[in-house]
């Protein structure tokens, strides 16, 4: 029993609930919420480093033996994404001081966020198929908040859809777990894996895995159910934008890649196929998506839906090598979109506009920002050595091991079509003639918003060029997704 494993959790929840009150001091609140983030990534990384040493660490409630207790289990898989949620956090928080209106701030922005963090590291390290259901209701209560914070006509018809498909979403959830406790008679992940092996995957769990693939692929913004994400998350603030572009839809990814490597794993050849051919719909539709519009935000945004696309074909192969590429590019992906989403947030404030035509000639002024954005640009691309080339080339290669030849060298092709996307930002945004720009930002300001934001496509860059140090972490992550029996092993074995 090792009650560490829920420092990440407890943590941004009891900052979280301390930042409920003094929200007209601005520099508590900031403060506050900077140390909770600082201190939850102290353990985050420590707990990484603990599953790296000593291997899977769990912990069931109330010492109730697995699997009758609820039972948090700390992996590979989830060290990596609650230590990269955390990191993220902080620079998104950090980016906002300059960026957040002090209205939005005084109203429970900073607590909205501690517990959108409560919710996702929950939904990482959770070994329980209803407590998932629960923390994903917490993020999304947060989320309600904070995508309306400021009251704007375009918020409030934006929530309103995504306010709209979460309640569907959460109330198909239900019904889905429903579904497969009366098969199974478990909500243990575990359990249930065990359970599913000794019934041999009968016909109704082939039913349950597409259902659960439609509950998680709502949330995940997969083809043909990421038709609320543009508009919804087009209308939230930049910071809140950001934080949500990198985050929400990696929890949606990581339950579809929890449930389809651990335990809808015995009729393979409908199922992850079924799961490739939607990858590959998600990645043409956001490849049109992206080249479609001339809103920068919403290019960023459909470059979401295309990396979702990306990471779950590399799951959908279910071997080794393409398990490795889709937590490398996983990874890749929550950090290079925080960048993004904020480097485009800093044109947006120097413009007044998120419409490309209406800009050019930003070089002049403000090289380091096109720089910087060129550099994110290329790694989300995937143009060696960056952080996209690694995930990417290992996910395709895991493709043509597969004999997955077809849709692999389409995986390479969208490349291309990521980089025109991207690209045209920066041909309309810093080249050309300088345009007039009705932005408020000023000197100090745009030193706040810069300073975290090219801090983080550092570390993006050090992710790509120092990926030799990552692989070990990689290598472990990859053999749990591939190997069932190492983290049912690990969940089932009494203390």
């Amino acid at each position: 029993m090792n009650n560490f494993l829920l420092l990440p959790i407890i943590i941004p929840f009891f900052f979280g609930m301390i930042l409920m009150f003094g929200q007209k001091n601005l520099t508590y609140q900031r403060s506050f919420s900077l140390l909770g983030i600082g201190l939850a990534f102290i353990s985050a990384i420590s707990l990484l480093f603990k599953v790296k040493n000593d291997g899977i660490q769990k912990v069931t409630f109330g010492d109730w033996p697995v699997p009758y207790g609820i039972t948090m289990v700390s992996d590979m898989v989830s060290a990596l994404l609650v230590t990269t949620t955390l990191l993220i956090a902080f620079f998104v928080v950090w980016y906002g001081f300059g960026s957040i209106t002090k209205e939005r701030e005084r109203f429970f922005y900073y607590p909205g966020i501690m517990f959108i963090l409560t919710g996702v590291n929950g939904a990482f390290t959770t070994g329980d198929i209803f407590n998932l259901f629960v923390f994903f209701e917490v993020l999304l209560m947060s989320s309600y908040l904070l995508i309306v914070l400021g009251g704007e006509k375009g918020q409030l018809k934006g929530s309103i859809k995504y306010i709209l498909i979460n309640v569907i979403s959460s109330a198909l959830f239900v019904i889905t777990v429903a579904f497969l406790y009366s098969v199974v008679g478990t909500l243990n992940m575990a359990d249930i894996a065990v359970k599913i092996a000794d019934i041999n995957q009968p016909g109704i769990i082939t039913v349950i895995a597409v259902l659960f693939l439609m509950v998680f692929g709502l949330k995940a913004a997969i083809f043909p159910l990421y038709f609320w994400l543009p508009t919804s998350y087009a209308a939230a603030p930049i910071p809140v934008l950001t934080l949500f572009g990198a985050l929400l839809t990696k929890v949606g990814v990581y339950a579809i890649a929890r449930t389809y490597t651990l335990f809808f794993v015995h009729d393979l050849s409908y199922t992850h196929d079924l799961l490739m051919a939607l990858a590959i719909a998600t990645i043409i539709a956001g490849c049109i998506g992206a080249l479609a519009y001339f809103d920068i935000k919403l290019i960023i945004i459909y470059n979401i839906v295309i990396a979702v696309g990306v990471i779950l074909f590399g799951v959908s192969q279910m071997n080794e090598v393409s398990l490795k590429g889709a937590m490398f590019y996983l990874i890749h992906d929550m950090l290079i979109k925080a960048a993004l989403f904020m480097l485009i947030g800093i044109i947006i404030y120097i413009t007044g506009t998120s419409d490309l035509r209406k800009m050019g000639g930003l070089m002049k002024k403000y090289p380091a920002l096109g720089w910087c954005y060129l550099i994110a640009a290329f790694g989300l691309a995937g143009i060696p050595p960056l952080s996209g080339f690694v995930g990417k080339l290992l996910i395709v290669q895991g493709g043509f091991e597969a004999g997955s030849m077809w849709s692999s060298i389409f995986i390479l092709a969208s490349s291309l079509l990521v980089l025109l996307s991207v690209i045209r930002i920066f041909l309309y945004a810093f080249w050309g003639e300088e345009k007039n720009t009705h932005g408020t930002i000023n000197k100090a300001n745009y030193k706040m918003l810069f300073i975290p934001t090219a801090l983080l496509v550092i570390i993006s860059v050090a992710y790509g060029v120092g990926s030799e140090w990552v692989t070990p972490f990689m290598d472990d992550a990859a053999k749990l997704l591939h190997d069932p029996s190492i983290y049912i092993d690990a969940v089932m074995k009494e203390d």
